[in-house]
């Protein structure tokens, strides 16, 4: 039988003692020789240092867990090479991430093959050799996490750590049937990290299982002074049930599949299974999201990878690799005028984005449109790059969490990969949704190695402590004026719904913005539409004080028999008003006029 390294299998060979961590590695290392160090590796670890590590590893919550790291994240006494030989410099201390998960027990096997300074979504651009996807020598692994992801999906580690800029820990995981979990930006340390773009720049996670990869991000978060681009949580990262009824964004007018009938039909696959979940598709623009993502590589960030490596590009731009340096020392072209230019139209199509994130709870895309072959790329190495990011580049840009996981293989056994995202540190919401469709997909297995989805590994979404929830009934609600009041204060809808009958619905005159008045009086007929918003008990005591008279908080009776919080109405504020029950609710109302 096939030993499997997925970590919640190791655990429980731990605890009973059948396996120990000696001789994991010993298997990890023979499974190495076996598949050969090149290409998916550019410095292992020798082989006795790693089983000692082993032996004196942490009782940690990743207690002899082996793993590898992206050789553009610093481990000391290793070079870090950014797959190019001559930028290469050995670091007397490891990143931060890295001390994080040996601290919790991790042992570290290697640091993997990578596309040149971070830069591509191919796996093609590194003098150490091509890495090819698990499924085909032919076809690229993806990039530039190349080397991390196919560790994982050739079940050569439990986990690896790759970085993400413009999809580079999502497109790898596509291409090798595993999942790959792209952080809000700040919650892992990137000190210790040779940035790309060092303002958009995440450590990212490539595991076999949603549960194990957010498992590692539980060791790996966290703040860290040394960062200045480190941010503490505004809200808990622990996996959270999604509300009843939650509603999933796909672009209007579909994605875009460059040709890929097999990968459009997969996709349609997957819609179907997140509204078996209990989703409601709905349509949103993604234009803004679309232009967003051209300013990566045509706006001033490029120049962000110039100031990243400048004195070594400057001196020894031949030892660059070609598509590389064409790409990094292009950014000459790049003025500052235009750099504040293309910040202004980042904050406007990120505004413009909010409207259609009001739509939806969370997105779902495919993490690519199609895959390729190396032998194409190489002949096109930018257009089909830049393909690959058309759904992936404007993620870190716009401050946005993503979750790529498996969905299917094509009939020509490559497979197929779709993306679920959510705003800023909704990633626990992400793990439990995709978690949930990885496990809805029919005969799941983890990246090459034929062994079923790990049902020990499976999410169990934390409850809510300490939440308030109140239901909203004007303009509070979604894409209208007032909604600010909620999210400023990181509130998250759980619910649309309605009112038990017996409500009576007004317009109040002189407000501004309008608002309406809900009373109870055991007249009004139907239900009313309510929206339910949950936040923290600070949230909810400021969001409270915000409220004028004549309206007020009570208690509403909703659809389903259970009782919220809510907005009511003073009676005497609808002697005059408008009675506008009939419509249902605001929304409704606001249409008709």
């Amino acid at each position: 039988m096939t030993l499997s390294l997925n970590i919640a299998s190791l655990k429980s060979s731990y605890a009973d003692a059948s396996l120990t961590p000696d001789e994991v590695m010993t298997e990890v290392y023979a499974r190495i020789r076996a598949r050969g160090e090149r290409p998916v590796w550019i410095t292992l670890i020798d082989e006795a240092v790693a089983r000692e590590k082993a032996r004196k590893a942490p009782q940690g919550p990743l207690y002899g867990i082996p793993f590898a790291v992206k050789d553009n994240i610093d481990v000391a006494g290793l070079p870090t090479t950014c797959a190019c030989p001559e930028f290469a410099y050995t670091p007397d201390r490891s990143a931060t991430v890295v001390e994080r998960l040996e601290a919790a027990g991790a042992v570290l096997i290697g640091k993997t093959n990578m596309d040149q300074f971070a830069t591509g979504l191919v796996g093609t651009r590194s003098p150490y050799g091509i890495p090819s996807s698990v499924f085909s020598d032919a076809h690229v692994s993806g990039g530039s996490s190349s080397g991390s992801a196919v560790a994982v999906g050739g079940g050569l580690v439990s986990f690896s750590l790759g970085t993400d800029t413009a999809g580079s820990g999502r497109v790898p995981a596509a291409f090798n049937n595993i999942v790959g979990l792209k952080p809000t930006k700040g919650l892992i340390s990137t000190r210790g990290v040779v940035p790309a773009c060092r303002t958009q720049d995440v450590v990212s996670i490539f595991a076999a299982t949603v549960g194990e990869a957010h498992d590692v991000l539980a060791v790996a978060a966290g703040f860290d002074r040394e960062d200045p681009y480190s941010r503490a949580p505004s809200r808990s990262i622990a996996p959270e049930a999604l509300p009843r009824g939650f509603r999933f964004g796909v672009p209007a007018g579909g994605a875009d599949f460059l040709g890929d009938d097999a990968a459009a039909g997969l996709f349609e696959d997957a819609v179907a299974r997140v509204a078996s979940l209990g989703g409601e598709c709905v349509e949103f623009d993604f234009s803004p999201f679309q232009d967003a993502a051209r300013l990566l590589y045509e706006g001033p960030w490029v120049a962000e990878r110039l100031a990243a490596i400048e004195d070594f590009a400057r001196a020894k731009p031949e030892a660059m690799d070609e598509t590389v340096r064409t790409i990094i020392c292009g950014a000459d072209r790049i003025d500052a005028v235009a750099a504040f230019k293309a910040f202004y139209r980042l904050a406007e199509l990120t505004r413009a984005a909010e409207s259609e994130w009001a739509k939806m709870d969370v997105m779902l895309l495919p993490t690519t449109g199609t895959i390729y072959r190396i032998d194409e790329v190489l002949a096109d190495p930018i257009r089909l790059n830049s393909n690959l990011g058309l759904t992936t580049n404007f993620v870190n840009l716009m401050d946005l969490s993503a979750l790529a996981v498996p969905a299917g293989f094509r009939a020509n056994g490559l497979p197929f990969g779709v993306t679920v995202l959510g705003r800023t540190f909704e990633d626990g919401r992400l793990a439990t949704l995709g978690d949930a469709l990885h496990r809805a997909l029919p005969g799941a297995t983890m990246g090459a190695t034929g062994l079923r989805l790990a049902s020990e590994s499976a999410v169990v979404p934390v409850a809510s402590q300490g939440m308030y929830r109140i239901a909203v009934v004007g303009a509070h609600l979604s894409g209208q004026p007032l909604n600010t009041q909620l999210t400023e204060r990181n509130a998250r809808l759980i619910e649309t719904t309605r009112t038990v009958p017996g409500y009576s619905f007004y317009e109040l005159p002189g407000t501004v913005p309008r608002k309406p008045g809900l009373v109870f009086d055991g007249v009004g007929k139907g239900g009313i539409e309510v929206e339910v918003w949950e936040m923290d008990a600070a949230g909810f005591g400021s969001f409270v004080g915000l409220i004028p008279p004549p309206l007020g908080i009570g208690t509403l009776k909703l659809a389903d028999d259970s009782a919220v919080k809510g907005f009511i109405c003073e009676g005497h504020a609808v002697a005059k008003a408008e009675d506008i029950t009939a419509f249902g609710g605001w929304r409704a109302w606001l249409a008709s006029k």
